[in-house]
């Protein structure tokens, strides 16, 4: 089943891991995507795989690739033309790009720049992106869609504050938005990922390891489980769905394996 035959979709962040996993899911399903990311090199490097198996396996789906800094306005409304442009509409955007810095020691020891960086990028960012496509996705006949790409760390406290408290942003703007979109024919949605197998883990599997251990479903997420709650979402199976959070987290939002462990009795 190919739920994007003709959709056009922007996606920030795609270089690799989520984002690029979530490129490759739409194109795969027939989207025409743009591969945005800061690095532009590793946008036409994901968007030349993406070529490169559409041709093999004849989706009609393809990829372009655009350096995009979603911090930058300008930046922002250009890719959003280029993909209009290009595509001649725009029926999904995904806000996957993100920045988390490392929390120091003591949080009075956290840097202004650390927590505008963090907020300017995973917040400020897909509020860019939104502003700049809105006008488009609601042009596209009921089909505009917005998907972000929030955090458990937006719920529960699991460190990183900057960070946190932006994708907390991010819950609290799906639903805001999508109350104002709705009547515009355009639905806005957040998936909440846990912990991901993603090249920002590249040299730490033995934290990946323990961490798998705390996950009710014995394993941490991989890109693929986390591209395929946003294509959901951005399709016309999730047609009366908006303003929601889903959770695509191996349950670890709903249970506490370490209270548990500790109640078992079990060696710390």
């Amino acid at each position: 089943m190919r739920r994007f035959d003709g959709y056009r979709v922007m996606i920030t962040g795609a270089g690799r891991g989520i984002g690029e996993a979530t490129a490759r899911r739409l194109a795969a399903e027939g989207a025409r995507v743009l591969v945005t990311d800061l690095d532009g090199d590793r946008a036409e490097k994901a968007a030349a795989g993406i070529r490169e198996d559409a041709g093999v396996r004849g989706s009609g789906g393809t990829a372009d690739a655009l350096a995009c800094d979603v911090a930058d306005r300008t930046a922002v409304e250009a890719a959003v033309a280029h993909a209009v442009h290009r595509f001649g509409g725009l029926d999904v955007l995904v806000n996957n790009a993100c920045r988390c810095s490392p929390d120091p020691p003591l949080f009075e020891d956290q840097t202004d720049e650390n927590w505008h960086g963090d907020l300017d990028v995973t917040l400020g960012g897909a509020f860019r992106c939104a502003r700049a496509a809105l006008p488009h996705l609601a042009a596209a006949g009921g089909r505009g869609a917005i998907v972000g790409v929030g955090s458990v760390n937006g719920v529960q406290d699991f460190g990183n504050h900057a960070y946190s408290a932006a994708k907390a942003g991010l819950a609290s703007l799906t639903r805001t938005l999508a109350g104002e979109a709705a009547t515009r024919g355009v639905r806005v949605n957040l998936v909440a990922p846990g912990t991901v197998d993603t090249p920002n883990w590249a040299g730490r599997p033995d934290a990946l390891e323990r961490a798998a251990a705390a996950y009710p479903l014995g394993r941490v997420g991989r890109p693929e489980d986390i591209a395929a709650a946003v294509a959901f979402l951005a399709s016309r199976d999730a047609a009366w769905i908006t303003g929601v959070t889903l959770p695509v987290d191996g349950g670890i939002l709903i249970a506490n394996t370490s209270l548990r462990a500790a109640l078992r009795g079990d060696p710390a």
